[in-house]
């Protein structure tokens, strides 16, 4: 638990990493190696057995990354992290960490397209079945659910559809049938800390708005510590739900992991997935990403700041323009979609932005044809302005029921509004749109 309470603080101060104890460095290093001297036997057989926490090999842990973590973390209010390889490994470990073949989780409609396909194809090759329901009612969740259901899944401010998710309405539901919610934080750090309102799990794309800055992939997890992985299944003894938090885990002498991290805290999620699945399947972060991310979050919160007053000066413009036939941003949005943005944002609307075009499909591609400053690119949450034509790049992989059920049109495009001046923003979308 972080000693500060703000994030502008946190973002800077958050975690043990004061200085470097052997040269000072106010900077995290970057410990770019990939093994640590034990001390003695004793000491390697304590760290291997999980007496106690320690460095052991990178691509199960690394000071970098802790630093890192251990920030995020605070920042979501949450017990422990674990830092891999990038969001959609961050996404593909939330999940896998609960299900094993024959299981299911229900999972909001509203998603990303690389999430959906994920979900919809690559994860029944392992047997685990993902049931998508419209989150617009949220007892939707409650009559997919049954014994095998592991967990609930959802984006914040779902790309592209950009309404944003009942957090607290489903994972009430959820803690009354002892299923965790799964928060997709990416797009809105900052703005919402989804544990406040009862998730289970946050998880972010660190590519993103943490980054900021367009240069290193990196996602992570956070676990709550707020979830009781023991609760019994009607009648059971306890913990029938989690078999792989409640059973004996033969990849690790045995271990179950609801005990096993008794002593360490609340992190029986976070301590499996980091044990199990990062040592196995091997999608650590570089530490140099995890530098490149701790300079990200220092600035995080002014960022946020102006991303989202960008973003609402866009919506406006572009509501006012003749040619616009719908503006899609939490701003302009009214009725049940604008009470969750106002009850779940706070400082903010996000800066995703979508709108179309009267010219549908070719008007929208002749737009981004003609941008200047706007950058052409699949990536979101970097400090300079982007745009993309979703239906052609990142959702083309979903057929046009899917793209629907997403939120995405044939003349849907996506903004993801930068830092710049709002003038020099504004100016590039007038010239495009004439």
């Amino acid at each position: 638990m972080s000693q500060y309470t703000h994030p502008e603080t946190i973002a800077l101060h958050g975690g043990s990493h004061r200085a470097d104890p052997s040269t000072g460095s106010v900077a995290v290093p970057i410990h770019q190696t990939t093994s640590f001297q034990f001390q003695d036997t004793g000491h390697a057989a304590r760290l291997f057995g999980l007496a106690e926490l320690g460095n052991i090999y990178s691509r199960i842990m690394n000071p970098t990354n802790d630093a890192l973590e251990t920030r995020v973390a605070q920042l979501e209010g949450g017990a422990a992290a674990l830092s891999v390889g990038s969001g959609q490994a961050a996404t593909t470990f939330t999940v896998m960490n609960l299900c094993q073949a024959g299981d299911n989780i229900v999972s909001s409609t509203d998603l990303y397209g690389g999430t959906w396909n994920l979900f919809a194809n690559t994860l029944k090759q392992f047997g685990v079945e993902v049931r998508f329901v419209d989150p617009a009612d949220p007892e939707a969740f409650a009559r997919a659910t049954d014994a095998k259901t592991r967990c609930y899944y959802a984006e914040t401010l779902p790309n592209p559809k950009l309404q944003v998710f009942p957090i607290g309405e489903i994972a009430a539901i959820g803690r009354k049938l002892g299923v965790p919610l799964i928060m997709d934080n990416t797009a809105a750090p900052i703005l919402c800390r989804p544990f406040e309102h009862g998730a289970a799990v946050v998880m972010h794309s660190t590519t993103k708005w943490i980054g900021g800055h367009g240069t290193s992939i990196g996602g992570i997890v956070v676990d709550g510590g707020n979830f009781d992985w023991e609760a019994p299944l009607g009648e059971g003894k306890g913990g029938e739900r989690f078999p792989t938090l409640n059973t004996p885990d033969p990849s690790y002498h045995g271990a179950v992991w609801s005990q096993a991290a008794k002593p360490l805290g609340p992190i029986a999620y976070i301590l499996r997935m980091r044990t199990c699945l990062q040592r196995d399947l091997g999608a650590p972060m570089s530490p140099f990403n995890a530098f490149m991310f701790l300079q990200g979050l220092e600035t995080l919160p002014l960022r946020m700041e102006r991303h989202c007053s960008n973003a609402t000066k866009v919506a406006a413009f572009l509501s006012g323009h003749p040619d616009v036939v719908k503006v899609i941003h939490p701003s302009v949005m009214t009725g049940e979609s604008k009470r969750r943005a106002d009850a779940y944002l706070k400082g903010g609307h996000g800066s995703l932005l979508g709108f179309e075009l009267k010219g549908g499909k070719e008007a929208g591609q002749a737009f981004i044809e003609k941008l200047k400053m706007f950058y052409h690119v699949a990536n979101i949450g970097d400090a300079r302005s982007l745009a993309i034509h979703p239906a052609t790049t990142t959702h083309s992989q979903l057929n046009e029921e899917e793209q629907a059920a997403s939120g995405v049109t044939p003349g849907y495009i996506r903004l993801s509004i930068g830092i710049e001046h709002i003038d020099d923003i504004l100016a590039d979308l007038k010239q495009a749109l004439s």
